[in-house]
């Protein structure tokens, strides 16, 4: 059989969680839905870079912050069926916040919501992103133990 592909460089995910349980989103709007969407800070990794590296950059650019902890939760496939994408999705805490510095195509409103709350808006469908979703049921299940 002929398969085509999407070849892509992957990209990177950060769930940002303060010091009193709040979850930073960035909203915006992607035209393949025609609506805003609530994610993560997230986006695509060069070829060859550093996931760790271009997670940070992507926290700096879309929040204006930087973690003084900043770990692995996991990586995830988004849509196996046609691209060979690999998410990579970290969590950060211990946050400083200074400027952002979006990119010149972003238009980005940050949104802070605590954690209790985006779980129940995952729960109920209203975050349906999932390199969102994963992020903050990983973490639900971290925290348990």
């Amino acid at each position: 059989a002929i398969r085509e592909y999407v070849k892509h460089s992957g990209g990177v995910a950060v769930l940002a969680v303060d010091e009193v349980e709040n979850v930073y989103f960035v909203k915006q709007y992607r035209y393949a839905y025609q609506d805003e969407i609530l994610e993560i800070p997230a986006g695509k990794k060069e070829y060859g870079e550093n996931p760790r590296e271009c997670g940070e950059r992507e926290l700096q650019e879309e929040i204006g912050a930087t973690a003084g902890s900043f770990e692995k939760l996991c990586e995830m496939y988004p849509s196996p069926g046609y691209t060979n994408e690999v998410i990579h999705i970290y969590l950060a805490k211990n946050l400083s916040f200074a400027e952002t510095n979006f990119d010149e195509d972003e238009f980005l409103n940050i949104e802070k919501i605590p954690f209790e709350t985006a779980l129940k808006m995952v729960m109920n469908g209203e975050i349906m992103d999932a390199k969102s979703v994963i992020a903050i049921l990983k973490y639900q299940v971290l925290k348990q133990k």
